[in-house]
């Protein structure tokens, strides 16, 4: 994304200049993120304890996830980053259509994030493998299985929400485009969503290894 500083059609009365509004839009949007880096980070620190004191455990519970789904959203996220990005650049040269286009497929690759795990979760659901007390599951003979689920789907699930709080804001965005209300003079919105989905793909660039791949 540019480094640029966009300018905005006026500025707050509290703020000296646009450029200065820009940047406490930006500076905001990193506090926010570092939030989010504490929460989802004290979910990925009790996710290495319990797996230290119970490893046997956690490798014979990890079996039971889907590489493949996993995989496949790993690609998509990947991919809406992409076009996330070439939807910001695109405002900043004032291609609206192109932007508008570029945010329609984001949403869409977000949808198809929430199908294949939509289909993951109710295979785990049919075979009992759920969070705590729910758990039924009699393949697994380790009593302490449930735990494991327990932060599988508290892990995925809070992720899950963060994607949909995006594609929320990308629709706003869509029709804020249409109405015409940014472009290249005034993209700060956009870039600052832009950062927000970037941080959502990095989490779970981190997540897929730790629960999938891990052994």
């Amino acid at each position: 994304m540019s480094s640029a500083h966009p300018s905005t059609p006026g500025h707050a009365h509290h703020f000296e200049s646009r450029e200065q509004q820009f940047q406490a839009a930006k500076e905001g949007m990193w506090v926010f993120l570092v939030t989010e880096v504490l929460m989802f980070g004290g979910l990925f620190v009790a996710y290495v304890i319990f797996r230290g004191i119970y490893p046997n455990m956690f490798h014979e519970a990890h079996k039971f996830l889907d590489v493949k789904m996993g995989t496949i959203n790993t690609v998509i996220l990947i991919t809406s980053s992409l076009t996330m990005m070439l939807a910001v650049s695109s405002t900043q040269r004032n291609q609206i259509q192109k932007a508008f286009n570029y945010i329609g497929l984001t949403i869409a690759l977000a949808f198809g994030f929430f199908v294949v795990k939509y289909f993951e979760y109710s295979h785990k659901i049919h075979d009992g493998l759920l969070p705590g007390f729910l758990f039924t599951n009699t393949e697994i003979k380790d009593p302490h299985a449930p735990l494991f689920f327990s932060l599988y789907f508290v892990m995925t699930g809070l992720h899950g929400l963060h994607v949909a709080v995006g594609v929320g804001l990308m629709i706003w965005m869509m029709i804020k485009l249409k109405r015409g209300v940014f472009n290249s003079t005034y993209y700060t919105p956009v870039e600052i969503t832009g950062f927000y989905w970037h941080f959502v793909d990095l989490v779970w660039i981190f997540l897929f290894p730790l629960m999938y791949l891990v052994p």
